[in-house]
Protein backbone atom coordinates (compact mmCIF):
# COMPACT_ATOMS: atom_id res chain seq x y z
CA UNK A 1 0.00 0.00 0.00
CA UNK A 2 2.79 2.27 0.84
CA UNK A 3 4.63 1.78 -2.33
CA UNK A 4 1.15 2.57 -4.12
CA UNK A 5 0.55 5.57 -2.33
CA UNK A 6 4.43 7.04 -3.06
CA UNK A 7 3.75 6.51 -7.22
CA UNK A 8 0.59 8.23 -7.21
CA UNK A 9 2.41 11.16 -5.48
CA UNK A 10 5.21 10.94 -7.76
CA UNK A 11 2.92 10.79 -10.50
CA UNK A 12 0.41 13.62 -8.81
CA UNK A 13 3.85 16.17 -8.50
CA UNK A 14 5.01 15.37 -12.57
CA UNK A 15 1.35 16.04 -14.00
CA UNK A 16 0.79 19.40 -11.55
CA UNK A 17 5.03 20.55 -12.91
CA UNK A 18 4.38 19.36 -16.48
CA UNK A 19 0.62 21.25 -16.51
CA UNK A 20 2.33 24.40 -14.93
CA UNK A 21 5.46 24.81 -17.51
CA UNK A 22 2.31 24.31 -20.23
CA UNK A 23 0.82 27.00 -18.93
CA UNK A 24 3.69 29.28 -18.48
CA UNK A 25 5.27 28.81 -21.43
CA UNK A 26 1.76 29.24 -23.51
CA UNK A 27 1.25 32.62 -21.55
CA UNK A 28 4.55 34.19 -22.28
CA UNK A 29 5.09 32.89 -26.11
CA UNK A 30 1.59 34.35 -27.08
CA UNK A 31 1.80 37.72 -28.79
CA UNK A 32 -0.65 40.10 -30.05
CA UNK A 33 -0.20 42.36 -32.78
CA UNK A 34 -1.07 46.33 -32.63
CA UNK A 35 -0.66 49.10 -35.00
CA UNK A 36 1.54 51.74 -34.27
CA UNK A 37 -1.75 54.13 -33.85
CA UNK A 38 -3.50 51.90 -31.51
CA UNK A 39 -0.13 52.09 -29.17
CA UNK A 40 -1.67 54.93 -27.88
CA UNK A 41 -5.02 53.82 -26.87
CA UNK A 42 -2.94 50.65 -25.46
CA UNK A 43 -3.70 51.21 -21.06
CA UNK A 44 -2.67 49.22 -17.86
CA UNK A 45 -1.30 45.40 -18.46
CA UNK A 46 -2.07 45.92 -22.15
CA UNK A 47 0.73 47.87 -22.77
CA UNK A 48 3.30 45.92 -20.68
CA UNK A 49 2.27 43.03 -22.94
CA UNK A 50 4.62 41.21 -25.43
CA UNK A 51 3.39 42.86 -29.08
CA UNK A 52 4.19 42.97 -32.74
CA UNK A 53 3.91 46.10 -34.17
CA UNK A 54 4.90 47.19 -38.00
CA UNK A 55 5.81 49.96 -39.86
CA UNK A 56 7.95 51.65 -42.33
CA UNK A 57 11.59 52.54 -41.02
CA UNK A 58 11.97 56.27 -41.12
CA UNK A 59 14.94 57.59 -43.23
CA UNK A 60 17.77 58.68 -41.30
CA UNK A 61 17.13 57.23 -37.92
CA UNK A 62 18.97 53.96 -38.03
CA UNK A 63 21.58 54.36 -35.12
CA UNK A 64 23.86 51.87 -33.69
CA UNK A 65 24.04 52.34 -30.40
CA UNK A 66 26.19 49.97 -27.99
CA UNK A 67 24.49 46.80 -27.60
CA UNK A 68 21.22 47.92 -29.55
CA UNK A 69 19.88 49.60 -33.05
CA UNK A 70 18.10 52.55 -32.75
CA UNK A 71 14.80 53.55 -35.26
CA UNK A 72 11.80 54.82 -35.56
CA UNK A 73 9.28 53.01 -36.99
CA UNK A 74 6.64 55.23 -38.35
CA UNK A 75 2.74 54.36 -40.37
CA UNK A 76 -0.08 56.86 -41.01
CA UNK A 77 1.47 59.91 -39.65
CA UNK A 78 1.87 58.26 -36.17
CA UNK A 79 5.84 56.99 -34.84
CA UNK A 80 7.17 55.06 -32.65
CA UNK A 81 11.14 55.33 -31.24
CA UNK A 82 12.42 51.47 -31.07
CA UNK A 83 15.43 50.08 -29.72
CA UNK A 84 16.57 46.46 -31.23
CA UNK A 85 18.24 44.38 -28.40
CA UNK A 86 17.93 40.53 -29.62
CA UNK A 87 21.07 38.78 -30.34
CA UNK A 88 20.16 37.77 -33.58
CA UNK A 89 22.17 40.14 -36.89
CA UNK A 90 19.58 42.51 -38.30
CA UNK A 91 18.20 41.24 -41.66
CA UNK A 92 20.15 42.44 -44.78
CA UNK A 93 17.02 44.35 -46.11
CA UNK A 94 16.65 46.34 -43.13
CA UNK A 95 17.51 49.72 -44.05
CA UNK A 96 15.80 53.05 -44.26
CA UNK A 97 12.36 52.71 -45.42
CA UNK A 98 12.16 49.20 -45.27
CA UNK A 99 8.65 47.88 -43.99
CA UNK A 100 9.46 46.06 -40.73
CA UNK A 101 7.83 44.18 -37.74
CA UNK A 102 8.97 43.91 -34.69
CA UNK A 103 8.58 42.34 -31.75
CA UNK A 104 9.00 43.14 -27.84
CA UNK A 105 7.54 44.97 -25.00
CA UNK A 106 6.41 48.71 -24.93
CA UNK A 107 8.77 50.47 -22.01
CA UNK A 108 7.60 53.25 -19.40
CA UNK A 109 9.49 55.99 -21.18
CA UNK A 110 7.30 55.15 -24.33
CA UNK A 111 10.12 53.56 -26.40
CA UNK A 112 9.63 49.81 -27.74
CA UNK A 113 12.51 47.23 -26.87
CA UNK A 114 12.57 45.12 -29.82
CA UNK A 115 13.80 41.47 -29.52
CA UNK A 116 12.66 40.55 -32.79
CA UNK A 117 13.02 42.39 -36.16
CA UNK A 118 11.85 41.10 -39.54
CA UNK A 119 11.88 43.77 -42.55
CA UNK A 120 11.56 44.06 -46.33
CA UNK A 121 12.60 45.75 -48.53
CA UNK A 122 9.34 47.15 -50.88
CA UNK A 123 10.42 47.56 -54.01
CA UNK A 124 12.14 44.13 -54.49
CA UNK A 125 8.81 42.80 -54.70
CA UNK A 126 6.89 45.64 -56.57
CA UNK A 127 6.68 44.53 -60.54
CA UNK A 128 8.94 46.33 -63.09
CA UNK A 129 6.46 49.38 -64.79
CA UNK A 130 5.07 48.30 -68.11
CA UNK A 131 5.27 44.76 -67.29
CA UNK A 132 2.23 42.59 -66.75
CA UNK A 133 2.91 40.46 -63.00
CA UNK A 134 4.01 36.95 -63.43
CA UNK A 135 5.80 37.90 -67.14
CA UNK A 136 9.65 36.97 -67.65
CA UNK A 137 12.11 40.07 -67.52
CA UNK A 138 14.54 40.25 -70.76
CA UNK A 139 17.35 37.91 -70.33
CA UNK A 140 15.18 35.20 -68.12
CA UNK A 141 13.68 31.82 -69.52
CA UNK A 142 10.77 30.19 -69.23
CA UNK A 143 9.93 26.69 -68.20
CA UNK A 144 6.81 26.23 -70.62
CA UNK A 145 6.81 24.35 -73.14
CA UNK A 146 3.54 24.41 -76.09
CA UNK A 147 0.94 22.39 -74.14
CA UNK A 148 0.97 24.59 -70.72
CA UNK A 149 2.71 21.93 -69.01
CA UNK A 150 6.42 22.73 -67.23
CA UNK A 151 9.75 21.21 -67.89
CA UNK A 152 11.56 18.87 -65.47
Amino acid sequence: MKTRSKFLIGSGIIVITLVSLAYVGFTQSKTYYHTITELSTLQGSALHQRMRVSGNVRSGTIQRVAGRVDFILEEQGKAVPVSYVGRDPLPDTFKDGAQALVEGRMKPDGRFEAEQVQAKCASKYEATPNQAPGASQPGQTSNTVPGGEGKS
